[in-house]
């Protein structure tokens, strides 16, 4: 998917919501573990009941890899799935990989080739040749983590390195790669305030905002800080969503809280 294609996508729907697909089989409802394939038969379920609310799917890689060679079928349903039916979404692999040059990419072909997923998050502290590979694929983006939702990232992503926070190197750094173009960012929901001097290091690029709802991040706090010309932000909501019952109707009740979240979506566009 090109990005003009995802800002379309965007204005189309008048939202930037991603769903992340965190698919554990103890909160799934108890009648889905009957099914043959339980982690495929939940993401389905939840993607038909909120396709038309979202332009992002993001499946978390963890969450299916905990499952052995099941979890891993799973997966590749699901991206099969999207990609076959619903194929102006844009999807991300939250994998968070990252390694020395030929490792990285492997895990490149992996995930743009053979699953062919849109992008994939990865961890940018090995550097400049851990996190090219993933930007030679054409229409193919690598997702930098540069200022987690996570109370661990003040551990090192705030300490200042030579008079600036480390995540604005991690930023300007990343932004000089061969094809920075294919460049996308983790910025949390729950780091706001960070935002306006994010957007004067990467002012077009786009960010992928996990922490609003269950975390406790801002939505207009997102917008007023984050947005470009484009939007340039995709809204990530995994456990709000997904989870928003456990019973048979578990599918209505996501697809209602996807609902709420596109709509304060389109006010605030």
């Amino acid at each position: 998917m090109t990005l003009s294609n995802l800002t379309t996508q965007i204005k189309n729907k008048n939202s930037f919501l991603c769903v992340g697909l965190d698919v554990d089989l103890d909160k799934i409802p108890a009648h889905l573990l009957k099914e043959e394939d339980p982690i495929f038969a939940f993401a389905k379920a939840i993607i038909d009941a909120t396709h038309d609310l979202c332009v992002a799917y993001k499946p978390n890689t963890a969450f299916f890899e905990a499952y052995g060679v099941k979890g891993w079928q799973a997966l590749e349903k699901t991206i099969n799935y999207l990609n076959e039916n619903y194929p102006n979404h844009f999807t991300i692999a939250d994998a968070k990989r990252g390694d020395i040059g030929n490792t990285s990419t492997r895990y490149a072909k992996a995930f743009f080739e053979d699953l062919n997923f849109d992008s994939v998050t990865i961890a940018p502290y090995m550097g400049k040749d851990s996190v090219e590979p993933f930007l030679e694929f054409e229409d193919k983006f690598a997702i930098l983590l540069a200022l987690t939702s996570n109370q661990g990232a003040f551990d090192f992503q705030t300490k200042t390195v030579d008079g600036k926070p480390l995540y604005q190197e991690v930023l300007k750094t990343a932004s000089q790669y061969k094809n920075s173009d294919r460049l996308m960012y983790v910025v949390g929901a729950t780091k706001a305030e960070y935002l306006k001097e994010i957007r004067e290091i990467v002012p077009n690029s786009f960010l992928l905002v996990p922490g609003v709802g269950a975390q406790g991040g801002s939505l207009e706090e997102v917008v007023k800080y984050g947005k470009n010309d484009q939007i340039g932000l995709l809204i990530n909501s995994s456990r709000g969503i997904i989870y928003a019952s456990n019973g048979t109707d578990f599918a209505k009740a996501a697809r209602s809280k996807a609902l709420a979240l596109q709509q304060q979506m389109a006010e605030l566009i």
